[in-house]
């Protein structure tokens, strides 16, 4: 974000929407909004265009993937199926919304699913030792938080960059994890989780309604707070930022803390799926949450902030991997059909509007 762009936002300091109407109906030159028919006619011509693909390839692969399994699989909207899917994606979306944050900035959190392991650790720990859930669950954000604090000091500090730093703590978090539990899976069992794995609000499991909220929270938090406007100005220029007052350092910080925070609230739906606290950690977590997040159109470069995309970048990798499954597809194809999806995506965001 440019110094100019910085000096234009608002004196509250949030983010323009999407949209660039004001309340009274105008464009921000005073003149009419556009008609339906002169809106379709414009999205028809930029769909001529690769930026249309590249800015809406996690919608547009979504789609393309529910029609194909659709007719492929006569189970794949069912219901049920629905339902699972819905449920298996939540840890992705919030990982993807934490990993957004990060990107946003420049950086990337290659410790992110340590950072949920250590999470789930601390959970199985507390609640072995007599916690009751809810405290278990404070124990275990708080241990993953722990792993946000080191990389935000090491890289807004120590200057330390931030491939090097979560490379780090990614090791330094996996080799706590099999220390303290030996190796050795926590069975945890508890209502509460028993709860969360199988209850529903309405038509959607409990995981995705926890995940759902996350999204819209870290919607609100990026485009329509002071914050938000920060982490997208040091992504886009942090000189800048800095000579606006900005301070690069505290928001770098607090982006891998927000980060790591995210990581431990997935990882009490990952108790709650698998039923332990499993020290082992799997580095799909971490490849597919970057990856929804290129799907999802956020530049890996910094300054692009979306949290949407990256939420239907989420639901894409989920519906494929599903898919596939139903399909009788080995599980040895699925890595390079999620690796060919995301190569392409990537190849599309050159062509992004700047």
């Amino acid at each position: 974000m440019s110094t100019a762009a910085m000096s234009a936002a608002p004196a509250g300091g949030t983010a323009p929407a999407d949209g660039t109407t004001s309340p009274s109906g105008q464009t921000p030159t005073g003149t009419a909004s556009p008609s339906p028919a002169h809106r379709l006619t414009g999205a028809l011509a930029e769909a001529r265009h690769l930026s249309f693909w590249a800015e809406n390839a996690a919608p547009i692969g979504l789609v393309v993937l529910v029609v194909v399994f659709s007719v492929l699989s006569p189970t794949f909207l069912t219901v049920g199926n629905i339902q699972a899917m819905l449920v298996a994606a939540a840890i992705l979306v919030i990982l993807a919304v934490a990993q957004s944050f990060v990107i946003t900035t420049g950086g990337i959190d290659l410790s992110i699913s340590a950072t949920m392991t250590i999470g789930a650790v601390g959970f199985g720990l507390a609640f072995q030792a007599g916690l009751s859930f809810w405290p278990s669950v404070l124990v275990a954000i708080l241990a993953s938080t722990v792993i946000g604090v080191v990389n935000g000091l090491l890289i807004a500090l120590g200057k330390v960059t931030d491939f090097i730093a979560t490379l780090g703590t990614l090791g330094v978090a996996t080799g706590a994890a099999l220390i303290l539990t030996d190796g050795k899976p926590i069975s945890v069992f508890s209502p509460e989780l028993l709860r969360l794995t199988t209850g529903k609000l309405g038509f959607v499991g409990y995981p995705f309604v926890v995940a759902a909220v996350v999204g819209v929270v870290a919607w609100f938090v990026m485009f329509r707070t002071r914050y938000g406007l920060h982490v997208q100005a040091v992504g886009g220029s942090e000189e800048a930022a800095v000579a606006n007052g900005v301070k690069a350092s505290r928001v770098r910080i607090a982006v891998y803390v927000w980060a790591a925070a995210l990581a431990g609230l997935a990882s009490i739906l990952l108790v709650a799926r698998i039923g332990a606290a499993e020290p082992a950690i799997n580095t799909n977590y971490l490849l597919n949450s970057i990856a929804a997040v290129v799907l999802g159109g956020v530049s890996l470069t910094g300054g692009r902030a979306k949290i949407v995309g990256p939420i239907l970048g989420a639901l894409l990798l989920t519906a494929l991997t599903n898919g596939l499954t139903l399909l009788s597809v080995s599980q040895f194809y699925q890595p390079l059909a999620v690796g060919l999806v995301v190569v392409l995506a990537a190849l599309l965001t050159r062509f992004q509007k700047r």
